[in-house]
């Protein structure tokens, strides 16, 4: 006879295999992508048979599918929450801003599987991320419009393009991680080094502090406010395949 407690415990025990699975898979997708990823592998990674993994989805693209979408909705729940609070408006945009810099940072296996899939959709072919638009990117674009609104509304940011904004502050972010390769050349030191990392991050902010806030100084406090309420966090192990040897140099402290 089956308890309520058995019950419970099996669907814990399900709710368990199934997260294994998909982390397992995440990290598999993004080092060999769609085509080189092996459900052989992932089983064997997360602990699983893979009868089981077969039993909780269809085949290795709906697999795909479900490893992107669970960690697309974490960013959208971190995203979110990032805008939110009693805060002013320019500090919650800051914290956004912070928050895409080390979710770049600390979740490597997302980022490389959205540049996967940024590569599928440029190209004009079936992709992942379509189906995350209205679901995941589209609610967290449109608040963050929102809350630059807000900003400018109530004189604490600078009235421009809203748009211009966004680009500035979330496209330096992206640029830095995507252009690390060559500048790890040019520079000779490792641009995901941990003391690069921090330098840049603070710098990042500090420089959107006095370049976006109407009044210069009060944007200064603000982003100081913001760095010394979020500390750096630390790496999240997966790196892209092009920085994985340590740099030459490292940065002079």
């Amino acid at each position: 006879m089956t308890t309520p407690t058995s019950t419970h415990a099996s669907s814990d025990h399900s709710a368990e295999s199934r997260t294994r699975i998909l982390d397992a898979a995440i990290r598999q997708f993004s080092l060999n992508g769609l085509a080189g990823a092996r459900t052989e592998q992932i089983a064997e990674e997360a602990g699983v048979n893979k009868a089981l993994l077969y039993y909780y989805f269809k085949g290795k693209e709906d697999l795909y599918s479900a490893a992107l979408e669970s960690v697309a909705e974490g960013v959208r729940v971190s995203s979110l929450a990032a805008l939110e609070g009693s805060a002013t408006p320019g500090e919650r945009f800051l914290c956004a801003v912070l928050n895409h810099f080390d979710r770049i940072h600390t979740n490597w296996g997302f980022q490389n599987l959205m540049q996967q899939e940024m590569i599928r959709l440029h190209r004009g072919e079936e992709n992942a991320l379509t189906p995350l638009v209205e679901k995941v990117f589209r609610p967290v674009h449109e608040r963050i419009l929102q809350v630059i609104d807000e900003g400018v509304a109530s004189g604490e940011l600078i009235a421009v393009d809203r748009l211009q904004i966004t680009y500035a502050a979330l496209g330096a972010n992206a640029f830095y991680f995507l252009s690390a390769p060559m500048m790890r050349l040019i520079q000779e030191i490792d641009p995901l080094d941990p003391r690069v990392l921090e330098h840049r991050r603070n710098a990042a902010i500090t420089y959107l502090g006095q370049a976006i806030f109407a009044d210069r100084a009060h944007g200064t406090r603000v982003a100081a406010r913001v760095l010394a309420l979020t500390p750096m966090p630390a790496s999240g192990g997966l790196r892209p395949h092009w920085l994985r040897n340590s740099a030459r140099e490292s940065i002079e402290k």
